[in-house]
């Protein structure tokens, strides 16, 4: 029962988790959002004290079961070990906690957070490698199977699906996920849970309250025949049948050795010395695995909480790609405060750079802020009315705002090259960006005050602008634009 139950909630939070990646709609945040706010290190670095304390009492109770459920990265882990079991049963062996490499990984991110390292940081959280999979490489192929669909939609003059763009948001991002996602698959192919029990560090600091836990896997020693399938069996190599033990800081109650035994000689309960329990009573106690289930699946539904929806119109016309200026200052989303409060609670997950509907997002490519999301403006501006990354962000690193609050928020202030605008070089009349300026920051001045004829510039009230980005996403000139945003390290009211 125990197994079961785990892997109905593992299959759900899994599947939840995936498909809020891969919506490029929007749409299912609102209804699956509630998956990202309860993982482990983005809940720390919200200050969620909610959710810091249920899993904390969780973990208390149950047993690692965050590692086995709740976390993606953890059953992606488990479908590929599954995948190992059926090309070689009963493959694993016991061994010993490998603390010279365990903890000194813990060490090294706890310096890194608090250094404001970000690149070591996303490196090793769990709920960020699994997004740079899915955003990275899984996204690209939902897009692709939804322009194939709606190619035939069109054909059958349908418009259920319409076709989205495909591109490379980042090329080293894209190569450390593929990286990350081999190493994963090697490692639980051959050893099962030996990324999850020796680098991750969510798992280390889970292990320290998992020893205490209230339910465990305990032997029944007089009715073991030390037949070795539960550690044969076991993918985190924590039960020694020799000696009747579990190394419960690397269990994460997966249920795979209660189906291994064939005596009975395991059982998930809070009683420690099984082999001493009488059998005269014919009364049955309670089934703990029905416990777990019914806390579990309560601690799911409160945590669920319907949002209202959202829509962010489109409509812009297709304009040649161009590259990106280089910017002083890098600009980050509206509503991540400052550099600083990025650095620090970004944990590089990609879901915001997977959600943004105008394809400003992207994972910098920096050495201290690597994968953590930067804007550029090639593909589309920061539309005001949009709050989409503000809404989905887990860690607090991007805090909700609404549109009229967005709107008010100076992210960076456009910056003109008068040596390749082609207005000032009197080439023709352009005036782009002051026509679709949102906030009426820029005016076409002439480049003589003292003649109203000669060529005109953009002048750019700094007061004014937000940095939205849409005066260098509109300029025509190629491949650079004659005019960009440069970030503030604080942004500003106005």
């Amino acid at each position: 029962m125990l197994k079961k139950t785990r892997i109905a909630l593992a299959t759900v939070f899994f599947t939840g988790l995936t498909l809020l990646f891969l919506d490029f709609t929007g749409t299912l945040h609102h209804w699956l959002g509630w998956m990202a706010r309860i993982q482990a290190l983005e809940a720390v670095l919200a200050l969620n004290v909610a959710v810091i304390v249920g899993l904390a009492v969780l973990t208390l109770v149950f047993g690692r079961i965050y590692c086995s459920v709740i976390c993606p990265l953890g059953v992606l882990q488990d479908i590929f070990g599954k995948w190992g079991m059926k090309a070689k049963k009963n493959r694993y062996t016991y061994s010993k906690e490998v603390k010279w490499l365990r903890y000194p990984v813990l060490v090294l991110f706890l310096a890194a957070a608090l250094a404001g390292v970000g690149s070591v940081v996303q490196l090793l959280a769990p709920y960020s490698a699994f997004g740079r999979i899915a955003t990275m490489i899984l996204q690209p192929l939902y897009k692709l199977g939804n322009n194939v669909l709606a190619s035939v939609a069109e054909s059958m003059d349908s418009y259920a699906f319409y076709g989205v763009d495909v591109w490379l948001k980042s090329l080293p991002v894209l190569l450390i996920a593929a990286g990350t996602l081999i190493l994963l698959l090697v490692l639980a192919w051959r050893n099962g849970r030996t990324y999850c029990n020796t680098i991750c560090p969510v798992g280390t600091v889970l292990s320290f309250l998992s020893r205490f836990s209230w339910l465990k896997i305990r032997f029944h020693a007089d009715k073991c025949r030390s037949c070795s399938l539960c550690t044969k069996n076991c993918k985190a190599s924590c039960i020694d049948f020799k000696n009747h033990q579990v190394d419960y800081s690397r269990c994460v109650v997966c249920g795979d050795c209660l189906e291994a035994c064939k005596f009975g000689a395991l059982a998930y309960s809070s009683h420690s010395n099984l082999s001493n329990q009488t059998k005269e009573s014919g009364k049955s106690s309670p089934d703990p695995t029905k416990r777990a289930f019914l806390v579990t699946t309560a601690l799911a539904t409160t945590a669920a909480l319907a949002q209202e929806a959202k829509k962010v119109d489109g409509g812009l016309a297709e304009i040649v790609q161009k590259k990106a200026p280089e910017r002083v200052t890098p600009v980050t989303p509206p509503g991540s405060l400052s550099a600083k409060n990025m650095a620090t609670r970004c944990t590089g997950c990609q879901l915001c750079v997977s959600e943004c509907p105008n394809d400003v997002l992207r994972p910098s490519t920096d050495l201290m802020s690597l994968m953590q999301p930067t804007m550029s403006y090639e593909r589309g501006y920061c539309r005001p009315e949009c709050t989409r990354c503000s809404e989905v962000c887990p860690a607090g690193a991007i805090r909700p705002i609404d549109d009229i609050e967005k709107s008010s928020i100076q992210i960076g202030h456009a910056v003109v090259s008068p040596h390749h605008c082609i207005s000032a070089l009197g080439e023709v009349e352009c005036g782009n960006c002051a026509r679709h300026c949102p906030v009426g920051a820029i005016e076409m001045m002439p480049t003589d005050p003292d003649d109203d004829l000669s060529p005109s510039i953009p002048g750019i009230n700094e007061e004014a602008c937000i940095g939205c980005g849409a005066c260098e996403y509109l300029c025509p000139v190629r491949p650079i634009p004659a005019i960009h945003v440069e970030g503030h390290v604080v942004h500003h009211n106005i």
